[in-house]
């Protein structure tokens, strides 16, 4: 029987582990743990043996060369991730108040960023010592400036409800012409503790079917040359104390806008009917404009189709159980509910009625800011385009 050797298998393998880790020398590693270089050499060429490495250790230099080379791709991934947030200061012409502001939001006591100020100074190439001395100014124009943001950042979030996140706060304070970067908006909205409301979790159908006769004349672009070009619409439902509340909508894919809508306390054909014809009386549509829906039966009928025919408008439809073919109309419906039925208790079907009327007139479609449309308001986007087309 062998006698059992001094050190214990827990020991041999965390001693393994250090020296495939480390960029130094087996002999080096051995040194530090006191072991005997070849000893630790032996259980090295074992381990790599035992886990399918036949073709021995590595050289020595090509292993320190290996993991230099991982130390510098870290620090290359790191630096660009760092650069493209700091595109916003990096631009010509940007003064260096704003590079050490920018530093400032991106420092390591922020618990989201690992950059030193070292590291972010010598990427902007600006003075370690300037930053500094910038920082540690009473009173400095700077903490002026982020109170009054404070200010602005909170008025943009109550004017929006609570539904607004960084990104649309950001595009509000341009609007109002304060320049801040969205890292130092979103810094300080959580400063203020100020959380946008989160949507509801919702199941996404799987179900996938034959396309019927109706052709998906849109597949998923949901833009449109000119208002009145291209329209979608979807049937939503609304919890309240009387029973299901009904809405039915049209939405201009241009401007984004919502040009028609009918409520009801069913979802039958004459309602989504009443939505299309109070589209076309809003808004002027071409004439062989797409109307792009899903396949309910009511979106599929006869009767549907002849109020399509009569007014000058071609049918499209996406595939049978495939929200994402009307995701633009999905997403209207997803911000209704996110910012403002699931925050409301509705005892009526009147006052659901009257709220839902609220947000799509007076907030949606007036004041909201729209990411797809550069942040501005759909009726905004609509006025310009009409300004355009009588100057031409």
């Amino acid at each position: 029987m062998a006698r059992p050797g001094p050190y214990s298998p827990e020991f041999r393998e965390e001693a393994v582990q250090l020296a495939l880790k480390s960029s130094k020398p087996v002999a080096h590693v051995a040194r530090e743990l006191n072991v005997n270089p070849e000893t630790l050499g032996t259980w090295v060429r074992q381990h790599e043996r035992e886990h399918g490495q036949q073709d021995g250790p590595l050289p020595v230099d090509e292993r320190a060369e290996l993991k230099e080379l991982r130390r510098r791709n870290r620090e290359l991934e790191q630096e660009n991730a760092f650069l493209k947030k700091a595109a916003g200061v990096l631009r010509e012409g940007s003064p260096v108040a704003s590079k050490y502001e920018f530093i400032d939001t991106m420092r390591l006591d922020n618990a989201e960023c690992a950059y030193s100020v070292e590291f972010m100074c010598r990427r902007l190439g600006v003075s370690k010592f300037g930053y500094y001395d910038w920082r540690s100014r009473p009173d400095s124009a700077t903490a002026q400036r982020r109170e009054e943001l404070r200010l602005l950042i909170k008025k943009a979030f109550d004017m929006s409800d609570g539904t607004y996140g960084y990104r649309r706060v950001h595009a509000q304070l341009l609007r109002w012409g304060h320049t801040a970067g969205p890292e130092l908006v979103r810094q300080l909205m959580r400063e203020l503790g100020l959380v946008p409301c989160q949507p509801r979790p919702k199941r996404w159908s799987l179900t996938q079917a034959a396309p019927g006769p109706v052709p998906d004349l849109v597949g998923r672009d949901f833009t449109a040359a000119a208002p009145g070009e291209k329209l979608v619409g979807d049937i939503t439902y609304i919890p309240t104390g009387e029973g299901w509340l009904y809405l039915a909508t049209v939405i201009d894919c241009c401007t984004k806008e919502v040009i028609g809508y009918a409520m009801d306390d069913h979802y039958q054909t004459p309602l989504i009917s009443r939505a299309i014809r109070t589209a076309a009386r809003n808004r002027k549509l071409i004439k062989g404009a797409i109307f792009h829906s899903h396949r309910g039966s009511n979106y599929m009928s006869a009767e549907f189709a002849r109020e399509l025919d009569r007014l000058g408008l071609r049918r499209s439809a996406g595939r049978t159980g495939i929200c994402f073919d009307n995701a633009m109309a999905e997403s209207f419906f997803g911000a209704l509910k996110n910012e403002r039925i699931s925050r409301v208790t509705y005892l009526t079907r009147e006052a659901a009625r009257r709220d839902v009327v609220r947000y799509i007139k007076f907030w949606y479609n007036r004041k909201r800011l729209h990411s797809a449309v550069g942040y501005r308001p759909p009726r905004e986007v609509h006025a310009e385009y009409e300004k355009l087309r009588i100057a031409a």
